[in-house]
């Protein structure tokens, strides 16, 4: 990947590497160009209808039920630090209070399905998952703020591309100009979805092919 190749050239050995808080970045971010690409080449309603909602099901499955996967987690850890029996009755049912809670009342909660928490490898490597939310939202920013910005934040990503583990994720982040430690990205990462979701309905009401 790119990310690995721009952290060889400019670092020294040992800070070549990066952290998974950093992997899921450049990942999505060249997803979310692949989309715009795709977006600007089939412009037909049917077309972009697929690839809205293709961009609402990424946005959905990493934001949303990654960050729901990451609660069931922190739910699982509490238990077992108050000695609680950590059985599988009491995981299904736990993951079954957080599905309810993410997806609403209006969703169908399938009882076979909530046993879905026994086959998550990721939870084996404790709190990995909620990674995948914080980078999909530092992503969306970055990816925003190229767009709007151009060169100059071109720039700034590639640096960060470029560090390795120079520096602590949050600072490498930071020094492209997105700031993890406030609420921000996350809360536009959730105005993307809404923008996208109302693209969708608009295409949804149209007559046009």
């Amino acid at each position: 990947s790119m990310h690995s190749y721009l952290s060889r050239q400019h670092q020294p050995y040992h800070e070549a590497s990066y952290t998974i808080f950093v992997a899921e970045v450049a990942s999505t971010f060249n997803e979310q160009l692949l989309s715009k690409v795709l977006r600007d080449k089939y412009t037909s309603r049917r077309q972009q209808m697929y690839l809205i909602n293709h961009q609402l099901e990424d946005i959905r499955s990493t934001l949303f039920r990654q960050t729901m996967f990451a609660e069931f987690e922190l739910r699982v850890h509490t238990l077992a630090e108050q000695y609680t029996p950590l059985t599988p009755e009491l995981l299904t049912e736990e993951y079954t209070q957080l599905n309810k809670k993410y997806f609403g009342a209006d969703v169908v909660v399938d009882p076979e399905g909530m046993s879905e928490w026994s086959r998550i490898p990721h939870f084996y490597y404790n709190f990995y998952v909620y990674q995948y939310a914080t980078g999909l939202s530092a992503a969306l920013a970055l990816y925003n703020k190229v767009m709007k910005e151009g060169a100059p934040a071109r720039d700034g990503y590639l640096s960060f591309l470029s560090g390795g583990s120079s520096k602590y994720p949050i600072d490498l982040l930071k020094g492209a100009g997105v700031d993890m430690t406030t609420p921000t990205p996350v809360l536009q990462a959730i105005d993307t979805f809404d923008s996208l979701l109302d693209d969708l309905e608009k295409l949804a009401l149209s007559t046009e092919n």
